[in-house]
């Protein structure tokens, strides 16, 4: 007859358990794998899986009775930290979008808004057409193998303790909300200036040729230009997101 006692239990299901609610946590605010596309079902298989696979590469976990006070500060640490990590990627990829935003604006597109059922929320054309582009360039270029080797890290540089809010006086996550406008404007700015330049000199045939009614031309010459500059510039794509991602990432490591 096979027994074993509590303490044997416990120590078996601790050193899983602390993996597996921050991949979890992770897995709930990261994007791609937090739409609703996504069962949920799924997502916790995937979390139990790379907990699992994780083991050799992770420090000791401590040893903690889960119906006490610490185990319920533990688990409150390993989501913190989680979200905080899914939080980080979801920054980037908004920056993407707030690009989008901006670009939009330049091509007089912005008036097209409609309802996203996906992320629940509204959006313009370009802001979702980046959006899903860099989905599509996060997978491609294996952006979710990045996040799970930041994840493995994390264990490293905070380990699992009592002190849950410790994680958030190290990180400073409040910050990452200039990311988005820096990060944004960075992406957005070659069109922008390539659009500001085509209304200067929209400005200026209207002044030179008053008879001529810029407005029946200007939208259509905005809107071609700056589709074939979003076209141009898809290829380059790679390098900001790719940079953006190692700078949130970095303070979470």
């Amino acid at each position: 007859m096979i027994s074993f006692t509590e303490a044997q239990l416990v120590g078996w299901i601790t050193p899983l358990l602390w993996p597996f609610l921050r991949t979890l946590a992770i897995f709930t605010a990261m994007p791609v794998l937090s739409s609703r596309a996504v069962p949920t079902r799924a997502r916790v298989a995937l979390a139990a899986l790379i907990a699992f696979a994780a083991q050799p590469s992770l420090p000791p976990m401590p040893v903690v009775p889960l119906d006490s006070a610490l185990a319920v500060m533990l688990v409150l640490q390993q989501v913190l930290i989680g979200i905080s990590i899914g939080f980080a990627v979801r920054v980037v990829f908004a920056a993407v979008e707030f690009a989008g935003e901006l670009i939009g604006l330049q091509m007089g597109l912005n008036f097209a808004g409609f309802f996203d059922p996906v992320t629940a929320s509204q959006g313009t054309a370009t802001s979702r057409f980046l959006g899903t582009t860099v989905s599509w360039l996060f997978v491609v270029i294996n952006g979710h193998l990045v996040v799970i080797a930041a994840l493995g890290q994390s264990f490293t540089g905070f380990p699992v303790g009592p002190e849950p809010f410790a994680f958030l006086r190290a990180a400073l996550p409040h910050r990452w909300g200039a990311e988005i406008f820096s990060t944004g404007l960075w992406i957005a700015m070659p069109l922008v200036a390539m659009l500001f330049f085509v209304n200067v000199v929209l400005g200026l045939i209207s002044r030179v040729a008053p008879q001529m009614n810029v407005f029946s031309i200007g939208f259509p010459i905005t809107l071609g230009l700056g589709l074939v500059g979003m076209f141009l510039t898809l290829p380059l794509m790679e390098q900001p997101f790719l940079t953006a991602m190692d700078r949130v990432l970095a303070g979470l490591k």
